[in-house]
């Protein structure tokens, strides 16, 4: 019997990490079937328990169980631990293991698929919610000149970058969108919600320096904030590489190998 992994949300049905994990099964050679699993929303640790019992031996989270997945791994890696959420599971030996590979995944798309090098630029977080906390850390240990979280209500991105002041040498920097006039920034990355809701951040035109790359965590549609980019001269990216680059970093730690992740890529966006 091929292996057992699954993806967990509510809703599930437009999530595109069974088509990636197969890609990566077939070009690695690995026996192993990946399904999208829904569970009710007062449910999630009862769907987790049977897909276990069922032989389950690892599983993708997503929205809104990343936090419920936290709170019910009995062991975390330091960097689940920094993201106070987890999106990776692994299953063994009456042990759960929880992992967040978001921000793995998020660096190795700038990094490997963009060429956007991060050591010594200033970075521009925008949101301060669950997607940008799970990128927090592995950003900072890019060790860029500044990393700013900025949000609509400034007390919670004053609150988030207190939680990471330790974590590094850089100290995070917090703003409201207010008080981003007059500022420039090399990379900006949007890690709200708005994405999904066409709605516009209020930022300053001159927020992206020249050369600057915008970063939407949204993919598969233009947001109103990549049209704000391309107005003021950005280079704008969507986040499916971060979809399948955090996906690659799941695989890796179920199986051991580490898929080529542009040839996937490629499927996805053709």
């Amino acid at each position: 019997m091929p292996d057992r992994y699954a993806v967990f949300g509510n809703p599930i049905l437009h999530s595109q990490s069974p088509r990636i994990h197969a890609l990566f099964a077939v070009q690695t050679g690995q026996d192993m079937r990946y399904a999208a699993l829904l569970a009710p929303v007062d449910g999630f640790a009862a769907a987790v328990a049977a897909f276990v019992r069922d032989g389950g031996k690892g599983a993708n989270v997503t929205v809104p169980f990343k936090e419920e997945a936290f709170r019910l791994a009995t062991r975390l890696t330091s960097r689940a631990q920094a993201a106070g959420a987890v999106n990776t599971l692994s299953f063994a030996d009456n042990t759960i293991s929880g992992d967040n590979t978001d921000g793995a995944g998020l660096v190795t798309e700038l990094k490997a698929n963009l060429g956007c090098a991060l050591l010594g630029k200033r970075i521009l977080l925008l949101g301060a919610g669950g997607a940008a906390r799970g990128v927090i850390l592995p950003l900072l240990q890019e060790q860029p000149a500044a990393l700013v979280i900025a949000n609509r209500t400034e007390e919670k991105a004053v609150r988030l970058a207190r939680e990471f002041s330790g974590n590094t040498q850089l100290m995070p920097e917090a703003r409201g969108f207010a008080q981003l006039d007059g500022q420039a920034f090399d990379l900006v990355i949007n890690a709200t919600s708005t994405g999904l809701s066409d709605t516009a951040l209020p930022l300053p035109p001159q927020l992206f320096a020249p050369g600057a790359l915008a970063y939407e965590m949204v993919y598969g549609r233009a947001t109103p904030f990549m049209q704000q980019a391309r107005t003021a001269g950005a280079r704008v990216a969507d986040g499916l590489g971060m979809l399948v680059e955090q996906a690659a970093e799941a695989f890796f730690i179920w199986r051991g190998v580490r898929p080529a992740t542009g040839p996937v890529l490629a499927v996805l966006r053709g």
